[in-house]
């Protein structure tokens, strides 16, 4: 989901990239990698990092992710997303918030960009794409390998996978990191949420049932 937070240790989870949808692509295909089509439906569970045990738990909070329809903004289709968040019911503000909101999305020469140009994942560009700018470092985000596979609930899936990561100030990475994975046809299988400063991230939200008709 398209979330920003800053917290006191200053969280780089979920950012959104600031680049054009049109730059840097290195190929084109008629696939639907994405599966994006009106009536496909996702449902995720969020794993919350547990210091005492540094084990991931179940929160019971769930994202039940669905393609309700479509708009067409500057001539351009997108694909209207329905989230709907349950078992948040302290605010944390990690995790999606409870109740309904929506997103809008389409493909864009294997650019999944939002509905401002935002872009929030590419399948084909491997080079390291600047999320943000701070006083404290720079957020980044890249496409590692094609041909991850990852299993989770809904089952094994060969991805694509990417990383999220911070350069400081100072030049070094830190430690925080992010992982998304997306599987050719299937969407989005799993994403985590981390904090700059901690190597573990704090969340970790894995894809627990689907139906996606390409």
């Amino acid at each position: 989901m398209k979330r920003v937070f800053f917290c006191a240790c200053i969280l780089i989870g979920l950012l959104s990239s600031c680049t054009s949808d049109d730059e840097g692509y290195s190929q084109i295909d008629n696939t639907n990698f994405y599966a994006l089509t009106v009536g496909n439906q996702w449902v995720y569970k969020n794993y919350g990092f547990n210091f005492s045990t540094q084990e991931y738990v179940d929160t019971g909070i769930i994202d039940s992710v669905s393609i309700i329809g479509t708009e067409t903004i500057d001539s351009k289709d997108y694909y209207k997303f329905r989230i709907f968040t349950s078992g948040n019911d302290d605010g944390i503000p990690l995790y999606n918030l409870n109740g309904e909101h929506f997103e809008l999305l389409r493909d864009s020469l294997g650019y999944l960009v939002y509905d401002d140009g935002t872009i929030k994942y590419t399948k084909n560009n491997f080079s390291s794409r600047l999320l943000s700018s701070n006083d404290w470092g720079n957020v980044y985000e890249q496409l590692i390998a094609l041909d991850h596979e990852i299993t989770v609930e809904a089952g094994t899936f060969n991805s694509s996978y990417a990383q999220r990561f911070v350069i400081l100030e100072n030049g070094e990475q830190a430690a925080g990191m992010d992982h998304i994975y997306y599987a050719d046809g299937y969407g989005l299988i799993y994403d985590t949420v981390s904090f700059v400063s901690q190597e573990n991230p704090m969340v970790v939200r894995r894809l627990d049932s689907y139906f996606v008709q390409n």
